[in-house]
């Protein structure tokens, strides 16, 4: 609607200008005062610049200074928050890991975080572990025991016996005898009952009293070998039995969890599972080592016994003889 006044101006224009072209060619008859007259079209005044327009241009100039005040803010807030990061920093005291000098100045600490992981390998090993446990304190307690009864028994002490079988071989039996008396060694005590045997007793007789002092002797330093053979056999097969019982638990939950199974599962119930073997192995290793020292023990033991009375016995024997037979004089003959 807005250009139907423009367009009839236009058309009038176009007319005045053919009319005019054809009066020069041609003298046209004048027009009356009451013809009508065309007047040429008026065209609309310049409408002044849209606001919106001087709103764009000048949105540029605008947005650099938005740009700058934002620009200045974001200075403004980087400095505060490293100035607030500094105080906090300088405030503050980064905690450092726990060092074997800091669990020794607080024994509290490092006992309360090692029960916290036992338990937690107790928990993670299921029934089986904790029977190991049971296993692997009674071994400490035998391995601790025999070893204090092998030092209360003088396993590691031959000097007293010795130089009692010295003096008994040339001849100073009363000072052998009083050498190796009230002593608790068990050498020391099979001396003795094999020099009194044989200054009492006949040769067969103070032979057969001899044994059954060795043999009563060792009986009792081999106390506890079995209880730690045992431990050595039976510790692995239940750390395999806990194994067993819990690669089963583990595919049975796999299977319970059908298309949504997830390979963690699995792994983590392997690994829950072989906790018990490792634990079993733990305690059979210690205890069959322990086992085979005590038996190397009580082996030197038996060896040193048995030379000593050797010993004895062999001497008695070259005295009696050079009693019975005195010497030859070989001048005489």
């Amino acid at each position: 609607m807005a250009l139907y006044p423009f367009r009839a101006a236009l058309a009038a224009t176009i007319l005045f200008v053919a009319a005019g072209a054809a009066q020069a060619q041609s003298a046209p008859p004048q027009v009356g005062s009451g013809a009508p007259t065309l007047a040429a079209p008026e065209l609309p005044a310049a409408e002044p610049a849209s606001p919106l327009i001087n709103h764009t241009m000048d949105r540029p100039a605008a947005a650099a200074g938005d740009s700058a005040a934002q620009a200045a803010a974001t200075g403004q807030g980087e400095s505060a928050a490293q100035g607030e990061a500094a105080e906090l920093s300088a405030g503050a005291t980064v905690p450092e890991a726990a060092t074997l000098a800091d669990l020794m100045d607080d024994p509290a600490a490092a006992l309360g975080d090692a029960h916290g992981r036992a338990m937690g390998f107790l928990a993670d090993g299921g029934p089986t572990i904790w029977a190991i446990s049971a296993l692997s304190v009674v071994t400490v307690a035998l391995i601790l025991w025999k070893a204090w009864r092998f030092f209360l028994a003088g396993a590691w002490s031959r000097r007293a016996s010795k130089r009692a079988v010295d003096l008994w071989e040339r001849g100073q039996r009363s000072a052998a005898l009083q050498l190796v008396s009230g002593r608790r060694g068990v050498r020391s005590r099979l001396t003795m009952a094999a020099m009194q045997a044989r200054r009492d007793l006949s040769d067969t007789a103070a032979r057969e009293e001899t044994a059954r002092v060795a043999k009563r002797l060792l009986a009792g330093q081999g106390g506890g070998l079995r209880a730690l053979e045992l431990i050595a056999t039976v510790a692995p097969l239940l750390g395999l039995l806990g194994t067993v019982l819990g690669m089963i638990a583990a595919f049975q939950a796999l299977q319970e969890a059908g298309n949504r199974a997830d390979p963690a599962m699995l792994a983590g119930g392997i690994w829950e599972a072989l906790l018990t073997t490792a634990a079993g192995m733990a305690v059979a290793i210690p205890a069959s080592a322990a086992l085979t020292w005590c038996e190397a023990v009580i082996d030197s033991i038996r060896t040193d016994m048995e030379d000593l009375a050797a010993r004895i016995f062999v001497a008695s024997e070259i005295a009696e003889v050079g009693a019975v037979q005195p010497p030859r004089d070989l001048a005489a003959e």
